[in-house]
């Protein structure tokens, strides 16, 4: 098993630290791609500090894995040498299941195989993408345009799709009014994204801090809800409220803000339970739903969507030996919007 050089956790309470990690043998429907740009998502630093459950150590985080194919499987038909690719949150599932059938990779019955810290179907754990290699399953493997900039199209594997699909799901587009919770790593490509759907784009931020950046993005409007008055003066207008955050916010107010028949839909995770009052949905035929990121097929719609209408993730490149600092950053809102590895500097 080949050895490769990655960055990671040993334990839940220790800075990330350089490590050598071993990949598979490249099997008949196997890709082994050289990554190039992996970026870091806050779940990482949830996951390897042990917020979201046990995981076991060392644990190499990554999940938005940007680079090129450098050899492939006796039976790989999907992809070939020197493809620009991309790799998710996923890197396996049964495939079999009702779910799996129909593309909902990520909703799988038998288990959905995450990127790192996960149990594969040959029994290893699964490890990320802060390292200079991979070797996937060629199901989980997606194409980057290439009008896409590897760097700015990494983040695109995990924020992307998780905005992108409830987006799509819950029908953004022209003529509708689409408000976008928090202006963060997944807020602003939800911006971008609702925006080059072609909807009427609102940010609820808690100040307005970040109001140019939002414009700038695509924005039309931008609110404080930092200010009760918000909440009045913007009752019952959207069709879709994306909630980005992984705060705990008070859902009765949000809800609020949603059109009749429209819904609000989380993709943030706070670590405490929500709770809401009923009347809230009943009273105006409200929704309130949730979604995690997207089945394969749909994360290829969306790469193609990003690279037809030029949306990418505004970035700040990093070395490896960045990766704790940018972690504290990322706990003080100090990144404008998503911090990408350059693995190169693992070499």
């Amino acid at each position: 098993m080949p050895s490769i050089k990655a960055y990671g956790a040993t334990s839940a309470t220790e800075p990330l630290v350089p490590l050598t990690i071993e990949r598979r043998e490249v099997g008949p429907r196997d890709i082994q791609i050289e990554i190039q740009y992996s970026g870091i998502c806050h779940s990482d630093l949830h996951t390897v500090r042990g917020e979201w459950g046990d995981r076991p150590y060392p644990l190499v985080p990554g999940h938005e894995i940007a680079g090129v194919v450098t050899a492939v499987g006796s039976e790989v038909t999907k992809h070939a040498v020197g493809d620009r690719v991309g790799v998710g949150c996923m890197v396996n599932s049964c495939q079999e299941c009702v779910n799996c059938r129909r593309g909902q990779e990520q909703y799988c019955l038998g288990e959905t195989v995450f990127t790192y810290g996960s149990v594969d179907r040959d029994g290893t754990i699964t490890q990320g993408g802060y390292a200079t290699q991979v070797v996937t399953d060629e199901n989980f493997v997606v194409r980057i345009p290439d009008s896409l900039p590897l760097d700015a199209a990494a983040p695109l594997l995990c924020a992307g799709i998780t905005t992108y699909s409830p987006l799509r799901r819950f029908g953004a587009g022209p003529g509708k009014k689409v408000a976008v919770v928090g202006l963060g790593g997944l807020g602003h490509l939800g911006v971008k994204l609702a925006h080059a759907m072609g909807a009427e784009v609102t940010v609820l931020s808690q100040s307005l801090r970040k109001l140019e950046d939002g414009k700038k993005l695509g924005a039309d409007r931008f609110y404080a809800t930092s200010d009760p008055a918000t909440f009045e003066q913007l009752a019952g207008e959207f069709d879709i409220v994306l909630n980005t955050v992984s705060a705990k916010l008070d859902l009765d107010a949000y809800l609020s803000l949603v059109a009749s028949g429209g819904t609000m839909v989380s993709v943030g995770a706070p670590p405490e339970p929500l709770s809401l009052n009923a009347f809230s949905l009943i009273s105006m035929g409200r929704n309130y739903a949730g979604s995690m990121i997207g089945g394969i097929a749909e994360t290829q719609e969306m790469l193609e969507f990003c690279g037809e209408h030029g949306v990418t993730a505004e970035i700040e490149l990093i070395p490896a030996d960045g990766i704790n600092a940018a972690y504290d950053r990322m706990l003080a809102s100090d990144v404008r919007y998503r911090f990408v590895i350059d693995t190169a500097t693992l070499g």
